[in-house]
């Protein structure tokens, strides 16, 4: 770095990064490592699975993240882009129940303007220690959230 008088102050030595935000991690809610910091793997899946749901991405984009009929799941949801809008869908929350360990059930709501959708998913740890889908479910018709009233 420069100063105003045109000599340089001395160069940083530590080669350490402050970790940044660190997701809510604890007992349940396991992390996978990413970027020096802990994300939560149903967000990951949610957006994955979002994607090929409205379309954005084909379903084969999926298929080392499957497990089981998941694949075969997403090959029949798939074509009818159950969450293609008129704009593009975004994950507004996500959220888990786990049964067990290993086994994470997670619902997320999905937003497109003023319509909101649900979407459940199962997500098995496998031997390797890498979560895999199980199984995919979009919740039928769209929602209209009411608007702020004037």
């Amino acid at each position: 770095m420069n100063r105003t008088d045109g000599t340089r102050t001395a160069a940083r030595t530590d080669r350490t990064r402050p970790a940044g935000r660190v997701d809510r991690v604890g007992p349940g809610r396991p992390g996978t490592a990413h970027t020096g910091r802990r994300r939560l793997p149903r967000y990951w899946f949610a957006e994955r699975l979002l994607a090929v749901l409205s379309g954005h991405r084909p379903v084969h984009w999926m298929l080392g993240h499957t497990v089981g009929e998941a694949y075969e799941q997403l090959v029949l949801l798939a074509p009818a882009s159950p969450l293609r809008a008129s704009c593009r869908p975004v994950v507004r929350h996500c959220d888990e129940y786990v049964p067990q360990p290993g086994v994470i059930e997670a619902f997320a709501r999905i937003g497109a303007g003023d319509h909101v959708r649900a979407m459940a998913f199962r997500l098995e740890q496998g031997a390797d220690l890498r979560w895999r889908c199980a199984a995919v479910e979009v919740g039928p018709g769209t929602r209209t959230v009411p608007g702020p009233t004037r």
